[in-house]
């Protein structure tokens, strides 16, 4: 994979399925060192949508994640690689690892 559009999904309320688990926006900030170090051969595009104050310019595929978390199928903060789902709730390494390396 030489280039990966990291999208992450979050608020700045805790989820509350997710107690102890770090914040929307510290695992945004925990993710972009670790994948460059980690992949330093991908060049990575970071975003952060809030799904409570990003609201205009959305694209249909985001809108469909941002719904399925408030209808709580999903759980924030959600992580999507190249518009694919990779992981919701508390997110772990081994869980992005694991989809770079099927890439």
């Amino acid at each position: 994979m030489n280039k990966a559009s990291v999208v992450v999904y979050g608020a700045d309320i805790v989820c509350a399925s997710c107690v102890n688990a770090p914040t929307s926006q510290n695992t945004f900030e925990w993710l972009q060192p670790l994948l460059k170090r980690k992949y330093p051969d991908t060049s990575f595009e970071f975003t952060y949508i809030d799904i409570e104050k990003d609201t205009e310019n959305l694209t249909d595929h985001d809108q469909q994640f941002i719904e399925r978390i408030q209808q709580d199928e999903l759980f924030y903060p959600l992580i999507t690689i190249n518009d694919e789902y990779v992981a919701d709730g508390y997110i772990q390494l081994n869980q992005l690892t694991k989809f770079m390396e099927q890439r």
